[in-house]
């Protein structure tokens, strides 16, 4: 086997092991989060929530977060709440969240299951593919 072939196999291996390793992440965060659901009471059941985790120093939230969720809320209206969380005033919330970084958005289902985590940014166009088959 020649070296770039050595090589190319070599960065296939750490970018798998990286990928697999963000997967297995946002599963046991997923996991975490569904233990809160049931011990926190104070998410609303009924309708699909986005629990949006912030903190007013948080640059990215305020310019990209924030902004498309409340595109994503005028466009859907009264059929989804969203539900934004100062992780600088509710710390232990955060922390029994799994929350580690802001921006974090879960998204809950009408039961009260959590379906999708975004640790960082996520999108308009990512939000509306996560919450499509909630409304």
């Amino acid at each position: 086997m020649d070296e770039v072939s050595l090589r190319l196999m070599w960065a296939a291996a750490i970018l798998g092991s990286g990928i697999g390793l963000y997967w297995a992440a946002n599963q046991w965060t997923l996991r975490r989060a569904k233990v809160r659901v049931r011990k926190d009471n104070f998410l609303p059941r009924g309708k699909p929530v986005i629990l949006y985790f912030t903190t007013p120093t948080c640059l990215a939230c305020k310019t990209v977060q924030r902004p498309a969720l409340q595109l994503l809320q005028e466009k859907v209206g009264e059929k989804l709440q969203v539900l934004e969380i100062d992780a600088s005033q509710q710390p232990e919330l955060a922390s029994r969240w799994g929350v580690m970084s802001v921006p974090t958005t879960f998204i809950i289902d009408r039961k009260g299951e959590p379906r999708h985590v975004n640790h960082g940014v996520a999108t308009l166009e990512k939000l509306q593919k996560q919450i499509k088959d909630l409304l």
